[in-house]
């Protein structure tokens, strides 16, 4: 259930409003006025909140439900209790995550922690610099030369954005957040302490020592981006790194230098993308994944967690393990060990 403290209602919404927003028609029965304050897990909902089901593993907490309306999927409808409203369509989650989005539109991206309207007493930015009307930049937060943020743009406490960096509009940039030799477009979401456009790791190895080699790209992250808590992206070699519009990745995240990375992506905790490694638009990456450098993991292809990526990995594939092949392959290869151990002499044991 929302804290009332954090995240209170902006709004209450009538059944009628849901109906017509998720795009099915009322229960026969169902009164459209019916008004709707909240929303909240199966097992703790009440008579004024909405609540969603499409995991068999909840089964029990949907049968016991005391929601006043529930989002359901067809092969569960059954189960909802005749005194909670049911409102049977294909993706639940989905249209959940669009109706909460209209009760508690400040959880949608993080918001100034002053409440700052302007630029707050403690700020620091450069007389050259250029803030578009209606930037809010938090205390402590420094902004240097010739660096350019669009109207609606957040910059929260402590952050730090170098000469001539470009934020969009309606971004929200978060606490303790780095960005240098970056371009960011709009409405792009960064989570506290992220590092975004310091050096790519790169030197030229050799038996007298490491020689350093400067890192002169770039960071461009696209439209509709969102990035994690304490993710690092390096800026690029001698290209850019690429972010590509709607990706979205998750906290801890490592993106190493010249990666490119298309559209819609997903990329969750942990992973870590070596440097010159392109992801082709709609790739996900499941948690704690290591991906080679040098590598193309086509359009559309999904790597399950803690795998290891040393190959190219084809167009809408599946694969997993390590190394990653694809996921049939995989089971095979470890049910294939799961018999030879079932089948091995257990040793002695010697105390």
């Amino acid at each position: 259930m929302a804290d009332p403290v954090f995240f209170s209602p902006d709004t209450t919404l009538s059944l009628g409003a849901i109906a017509e927003a998720v795009g099915v028609s009322l229960p026969s029965g169902a009164d459209p006025e019916t008004i709707f304050s909240g929303a909240a897990p199966l097992e703790s909902a009440g008579p004024d909140d909405i609540a969603y089901m499409d995991n068999a593993r909840y089964g029990d907490a949907l049968s016991g439900t005391r929601a006043g309306l529930c989002l359901v999927s067809p092969r569960f409808a059954a189960r909802v209790p005749s005194t909670t409203v049911a409102l049977v369509l294909r993706d639940p989650y989905r249209a959940y995550a669009g109706i909460l989005a209209r009760l508690h539109p400040d959880a949608m991206r993080p918001a100034s922690l002053f409440g700052s309207t302007g630029i707050a007493p403690g700020a620091h930015v450069h007389p050259q610099a250029r803030l578009e009307d209606g930037v809010r930049v938090d205390p402590g937060a420094v902004i240097g030369p010739d660096a350019e943020i669009g109207s609606g743009t957040v910059i929260g406490p402590g952050a730090v954005l170098g000469p001539n960096v470009r934020v969009g509009r309606d971004c929200a940039i978060g606490a303790g957040v780095t960005l240098i030799h970056t371009l960011v477009g709009n409405r792009v979401i960064v989570h506290p302490g992220a590092r975004i456009g310091q050096d790519g790791f790169g030197f030229a190895m050799g038996p007298g020592g490491h020689l350093k080699v400067p890192q002169i790209g770039r960071v461009i992250v696209q439209d509709d981006v969102e990035i994690g808590a304490n993710t690092t992206i390096d800026r690029g070699a001698s290209r850019d790194t690429v972010i590509g519009e709607g990706t979205k990745i998750d906290n801890l995240v490592q993106i190493a230098h010249n990666v490119v990375i298309g559209r819609h992506c997903v990329i969750v905790s942990g992973v870590g993308i070596s440097g010159s490694t392109t992801l082709e638009d709609y790739v996900v990456l499941g948690g704690q994944v290591g991906v080679v450098g040098h590598l193309r993991i086509g359009m559309g292809a999904q790597i399950a967690g803690s795998s290891n990526v040393n190959r190219d990995v084809p167009p809408g594939s599946r694969w997993g393990g390590t190394p990653a092949k694809p996921v049939r392959a995989w089971f095979r290869e470890l049910t294939t060990l799961a018999r030879l151990a079932e089948r091995a002499p257990a040793e002695d044991s010697k105390d």
